[in-house]
Order: C-alpha cells, then sequence, then structure tokens
C-alpha cells in the first residue's frame, strides 16, 4: 500500500476557487486503467501516457492519487527495451498495454521520477529500478544519437522532441523507428538543445541517487553531466544572443528563436549566467517572449512565428510550457516569474468559461477552440465538440496555486509558498505528516500535524525540512517580470 497524502485548498476569492475545484475535478476525468493499473493519462483527447508530459504530469498529481503517479513512471521504466530505449508513449487498446518506440516523445521524467522516491516513502527498490533506468537510457543515446561523433546529440524527427507542425524541422519526418538516422533530408539529424539536455538530466539525477545511495559514483556522474553542460555551450549556445540555436545535418545553425532555451532550465543543463542571459534578453521581452499572455513557442520578433491556433509549436503558447516553465524558473531562482505566469494563467481560464484548452492566443489569452478528437480549429459556437480538460494546463493551474498559496514537496523537503493578498488555507498530506497553511493575505501561520511552527509575512516561500525545521526563505513576489 502506498503512503497517504491528499491536499484540499480553500479561499474567499471565488474566481481562484472555481479554477481550482474545476481542475480538480476535470483532471480525476482523465485518470484512466491501464490494464486494470490506475494511470493519468494527457486528456484533453490524448487518452495516452507520453513520455514528455506524464511522469511529470503524475507526479504534479501525486498528492491526489499517489498510485496513478508511481504508474505514470514505472510504466515506461517497465516497458524499457533491453538497449535502454524507453517508449516515448504507452497505449491501452482492449486492456493491453502497447508501447510504442516510433519517437521520443520528450523526457520530462528524471525529475518527478526522483521526486516520487521521497512520496513513495523512500523506496530503496523503486530507486534502484530508476537508477538502472537512467543509466541504460543515457547509454543508448550516445550509443544511437551521436551519429557524427560531434558530441551532441540528435533528433532524427519531429515528435522527437514533441513539436508538432514546428517550422525548423523543415521537412523531417514526423516519426522516426530507426536507431540509424534519416538520411535525404534538409535538417534532420539535427544537434539539439533537448535531445542533449536529456543527457544532462539523466546524468545529474544519477548524481543526486548516487549521493542517497552513497555508492561512490557521485563525483562521476557530476563530472559526466558537466561534460554534457559544456558541449553545449560549446555547440549549440550563442553568445552574443543569449540563447540556444539546434544545427541542421550539415552543421549550419537553425536561425529561429524558439522557447527551447526555457526546455533546458528544464532539465538544469545551462549554467546560472546563461539562464540569465536567456531570461533577462528574450524571456522578459515584450517583442518576444512575455507577450500579453507569455510564453509563445516562437518569438514573436521571428519571421518563423505562426498564431495558428492548432496543435502547432510554430507559435502560441502551449498548457505543456506552463507546466515545464515551473521548474525550469525555479531551477535558478526565478520565484517571481513563476508567481507572475502563474496569475496570467489563472486569469486567463477564468475570464475564458473555466475552459483548460492545449493553447492560448499570445495577444488575447483567449483559449484556442479545437476539435474534441481530431484537434482541428473549430469556431464558437458551431456545434461541434471543443476540447477541454487538457491535463497539462489543469496541472499547471493547480501547481501554480500550489507554489503561490500552497505546499508542495521537493526532493525530501517542503516548500510552504505564502502568497499575499488571499485569506486561505491549504492543507496537505506526504512524508508521514500533516502540514497546513492559515492566511489572512497578510500574515501566513504554518502547522505541522496540527502544532504551529510559526507565523511569517506573506510573499515568501518558507523551504523547511520534512520534520518542520527552517532551512531558507525565498521571495515569490515583487520580482520583476517585463511589465
Amino acid at each position: 500500500m502506498e503512503p497517504e497524502t491528499s491536499v484540499s485548498f480553500s479561499c474567499r476569492n471565488e474566481t481562484l476557487q472555481r479554477v481550482y475545484d474545476t481542475a480538480e475535478e476535470k483532471c480525476r476525468g482523465n485518470l484512466k486503467s491501464f490494464g486494470g493499473v490506475p494511470v493519468l493519462v494527457e486528456g484533453g483527447g490524448y487518452e495516452k501516457i507520453w513520455l514528455e508530459t506524464q511522469p511529470m504530469g503524475g507526479e504534479m498529481y501525486a498528492l491526489r492519487n499517489l498510485e496513478a503517479a508511481k504508474n505514470n513512471s514505472l510504466l515506461f521504466m517497465r516497458f524499457q527495451r533491453q538497449d535502454g530505449r524507453l517508449p516515448g508513449s504507452i497505449q491501452c487498446v482492449n486492456g493491453t498495454m502497447e508501447a510504442q518506440f516510433n519517437k521520443y516523445q520528450g523526457f520530462c521524467f528524471p525529475f518527478p521520477a526522483l521526486n516520487l522516491y521521497y512520496l513513495l516513502g523512500e523506496d530503496q527498490d523503486y530507486l534502484l529500478t530508476l537508477r538502472d533506468c537512467l543509466r541504460r537510457f543515457d547509454d543508448c543515446l550516445w550509443r544511437t544519437r551521436d551519429s557524427n561523433g560531434d558530441g551532441l546529440l540528435e533528433s532524427f524527427c519531429v515528435y522527437d522532441t514533441g513539436e508538432d507542425l514546428a517550422l525548423r524541422y523543415g521537412d523531417a519526418p514526423c516519426w522516426w523507428t530507426e536507431d540509424a538516422p534519416p538520411e535525404g533530408y534538409q535538417v534532420v539529424p539535427m544537434a539539439s538543445m533537448d535531445v542533449t539536455s536529456w543527457s544532462f538530466a539523466a546524468r545529474n539525477t544519477l548524481a543526486a541517487i548516487s549521493r542517497i545511495l552513497n555508492d561512490g559514483e557521485e563525483k562521476t556522474w557530476q563530472k559526466k553531466a558537466a561534460a554534457v553542460a559544456q558541449a553545449l555551450r560549446t555547440g549549440l549556445w550563442d553568445e552574443k544572443r543569449g540563447a540556444c540555436f539546434d544545427r541542421d545535418k550539415t552543421g549550419k545553425t537553425v536561425d529561429i528563436l524558439c522557447h527551447n532555451t526555457l526546455r533546458c532550465m528544464y532539465w538544469g543543463s545551462l549554467s546560472p549566467d546563461m539562464a540569465e542571459r536567456f531570461v533577462k534578453a528574450h524571456l522578459l521581452n515584450p517583442r518576444e517572449f512575455w507577450t500579453p499572455f507569455p510564453l509563445p513557442s516562437v518569438s514573436l520578433s521571428d519571421p518563423a512565428f505562426r498564431n495558428a491556433p492548432e496543435n502547432n509549436w510554430s507559435g502560441q503558447p502551449e498548457g505543456l510550457t506552463y507546466q515545464r516553465a515551473i521548474l525550469a524558473l525555479e531551477n535558478y531562482g526565478y520565484h517571481g516569474i513563476v508567481t507572475q505566469l502563474g496569475k496570467k494563467l489563472i486569469t486567463a481560464i477564468a475570464e475564458n468559461g473555466y475552459r483548460f484548452t492545449q493553447q492560448f492566443d499570445p495577444f488575447t489569452g483567449k483559449p484556442s477552440l479545437v476539435h474534441a478528437v481530431t484537434h482541428q480549429p473549430v469556431a464558437p459556437g458551431s456545434g461541434e465538440p471543443i476540447q477541454d480538460a487538457y491535463g497539462p494546463t489543469l496541472l499547471s493551474a493547480l501547481e501554480y496555486i500550489a507554489h503561490r498559496f500552497g505546499i508542495h514537496p521537493h526532493l525530501g523537503n517542503v516548500w510552504f509558498s505564502l502568497g499575499s493578498g488571499e485569506e486561505y488555507t491549504y492543507d496537505a498530506m506526504f512524508y508521514g505528516h500533516h502540514y497546513a497553511i492559515r492566511s489572512d493575505g497578510k500574515t501566513a501561520e504554518i502547522l505541522l500535524d496540527g502544532k504551529g511552527q510559526g507565523c511569517f509575512p506573506c510573499g515568501q516561500r518558507i523551504i523547511a525540512a520534512a520534520q518542520g525545521s527552517m532551512l531558507k526563505a525565498v521571495r515569490i513576489e515583487n520580482e520583476e517580470s517585463g511589465e
């Protein structure tokens, strides 16, 4: 039996409460049975679990259903091939699971899988399984995705990085089943900031696992991770422009300013100075990524930008980008920007009928209406079924609330986020303890197992050990946001 987990939030702000309650209700509809085991599918018409979304999505849902969260990571480990390759997606048809190896489909896996270790009561068998999985996966990447030996890992097809219709892929195939690189295409095999960063994330997590196990390999994995980070900086980082750019099969820069440097921040592969350059020069630039509704997939300033409402990674902000942006920004201390993004996302959801779609218009914040099954644009009032309950957007809303007004488990520690301006209560059960916040919007009290641990001014996050001892405080409000 899994350890007990739970979470609840109550506030006087009716709009905020409705966003929270609606997201919780619609998330429950994304719980499915895969061969008799519960999982959380992506939702919004996507009925599989994908490597780019669902280990991360499951971990974000863990306080609500820890068993499903565990399965969302374990199933990928279970279906890992002998050669180390992980399935890009897993579907269930007539009760039978099928692992699909026709793309990599991102790799939002190492951090959430490790965070689950603590929520699962520090299960050593689980940790050893994860260690073996990451070792074999990293080995597979370097054996198959560095075809020219330049020390940069490659994407072979559009769906390797999950960027449907992204213009920078040119004529690349959507799918690719082979481990040999594709031939005869203009761009691929493409030296990829994403795929290279996957190795960094795997190795960095392996270093953390070695530290936990005290197996003597921590420094080895740290050095291996640092080597990948250096290769990324040398090969794909443009020092003058302050961003990463992929390179095509000939070594030429794919000169499209896309949001993927923020993805690198999610995997932690950038140095702090690189992250600062990108955030200040590009992310917070209203002519690029800090649009009225921020985080388009491609900079507004780039000729490749397209404000296309269908599932298209050439322009409109994606719920999945909002989901990844939380860890990406917090990895580098940009807690206040996370607060700003959460405000914008929750406002857009509330002002547009509490609909949780995949994409939003970067200029108006209106959700892009697409068919619930085909994901093609649908006119308002057409009578066609419209996409809703898209998991990354649902979980983003819940997570931004937790990171502003709530309690969050983070690698064995507890984050108490004491947002200002709202009277609220937040309760969570994990690590064998009941944690709580009681706030009047100006001052918040933190409780552990019903006992007060102190009162603190709002606008900050208190980071504590599982047993309640306070470690440090960071600001989550009043940070430069580009507005």
